[in-house]
This record gives C-alpha cells, sequence and structure tokens, in this order.
C-alpha cells in the first residue's frame, strides 16, 4: 500500500473516537437500517458510531482490512481500540451484547459455531432484499441523529 495512501486512511480512520465502535452496514438495506435505528434507540452509553458501507470512511476500512465485499456484504464492526473488524453473526451478537437487556440475551448464540451461526446470516442476508426492499440511496440521518453518524 502507497504510504501516501496509508496516511491518509490513517486520518480518517482516526476520526473514531477510542471510546467508540463504528458499526458498518448496508446504506441501502430496509433491514439493515431499521436494526441501525433498533441499535441507536437502545445504545444507552452511546458506545457505537454508524456508517454506511458505501461512505468513504466504510470504504477505507473495508480496503484496510482486505475485506471482499462479494464474500461479505454484511454489518462489520470495527474497533478502533484493537484496530480489529468483525462481522456477520459474530459483529451482530457483539453490538447486542452491548444494547443491554433483553437484547444482550442473543449473546448466548456465541456458543454456537460460527459456521452455523454465518450459516443463518448468510441465508437472511442473501434474502434481505426480496424480504425487506431496498432504497434508492443510503438513508439521511435526521438532525438528532446525526451526530451518531461518521462520514
Amino acid at each position: 500500500m502507497h504510504s501516501r495512501y496509508k496516511t491518509y486512511l490513517c486520518i480518517v480512520i482516526d476520526k473514531i473516537p477510542k471510546n467508540k465502535q463504528l458499526i458498518l452496514f448496508d446504506g441501502v438495506c430496509n433491514l439493515c437500517n431499521s436494526s441501525v435505528l433498533y441499535a441507536i434507540k437502545r445504545d444507552k452509553n452511546e458506545k457505537f458510531l454508524f456508517a454506511p458501507l458505501e461512505s468513504d470512511i466504510g470504504n477505507k476500512i473495508i480496503q484496510k482490512f482486505s475485506i471482499d465485499t462479494k464474500e461479505t456484504d454484511s454489518i462489520l464492526l470495527y474497533n478502533p481500540l484493537k484496530d480489529s473488524l468483525t462481522y456477520k453473526s459474530t459483529a451482530a451478537l457483539l453490538i447486542a451484547k452491548q444494547l443491554g437487556f433483553p437484547t444482550n440475551i442473543l449473546t448466548l448464540f456465541l456458543i454456537v459455531p460460527k459456521a452455523i451461526r454465518n450459516w443463518v446470516y448468510n441465508y437472511i442476508a442473501k434474502n434481505r432484499y426480496k424480504w425487506y426492499g431496498k432504497k434508492e440511496s443510503c438513508m439521511i440521518p435526521t438532525p438528532e441523529l446525526k451526530a451518531k453518524f461518521i462520514d
């Protein structure tokens, strides 16, 4: 990776406070948008920031971690403190863990082998547009929600 590009990538990713985690989601997916609104409503400790996968920061993180978006068109959870990325069912369950009761009970599914969890996740992801629909463009947050989004 070119050093000027690496510097730009670090600057973009450094915009994420170390005490937050960034949830990257499919900005045109109705199910994904509903899930983001669900998480925002229950994020009482304000642990999360949000950005569409299609955003500038989404693209930078995808490139940094060499994510093949044809293979992984899912929710991504970036932890700037650990400089780590989780995705698919593990990301969803780690998010649920921080959303309080009763949502955090879903973390019990972490005992299920990842291959099985991701098979279910992939099945839902593959059918999400058919079942829940798709927007023409990414969600535009209301002024009240704008502070929870990063671009």
